[in-house]
């Protein structure tokens, strides 16, 4: 299987994913600090959404083949990073290690899809689209 759908497979699911999971939370009223601290979990939530619509725009875009699709994906996969690190915090702060191992194992997962991208480069620029005259 060609690295590149791999990779386009995993920005997309992770991004759908996370979409999913924080419209469950809202929807069913498990977000409490929208009460406790509303600033402060607006911004979080911002940092979420843009991070799962960058990662369905770099996923979609890689299975289009597009030419700007790499360098949205490096953006999109680099902001999951950084969220699968500070998210755990208020699991582990809770006492929910069950979901702290899930922050680290797609930690690892994003950093190997991170690494993945960065050696085979060439083949997740391959693209379609015709240069303008």
């Amino acid at each position: 299987m060609r690295v590149r759908v791999v990779v386009a497979a995993y920005s997309l699911v992770i991004g759908i994913m996370m979409l999913a999971m924080w419209s469950v939370f809202a929807v069913t009223d498990q977000i409490p600090e929208i009460e406790e601290r509303p600033k402060e979990i607006a911004f979080h939530l911002a940092a979420e959404f843009l991070t799962a619509f960058a990662l369905i725009a770099g996923g979609a875009g890689l299975f289009l083949r597009r030419g700007w699709a790499f360098g949205v994906d490096m953006a999109a996969l680099g902001m999951l990073a950084y969220t699968v690190v500070v998210s755990p915090g208020y699991y582990a702060q809770t006492g929910d290690y069950a979901f702290v191992g899930m922050f680290a194992a797609l930690m690892v997962l994003t950093l190997v899809f991170v690494v993945l991208s960065v050696t085979r480069r060439d083949e997740l620029r391959e693209c379609t689209e015709v240069a303008p005259q």
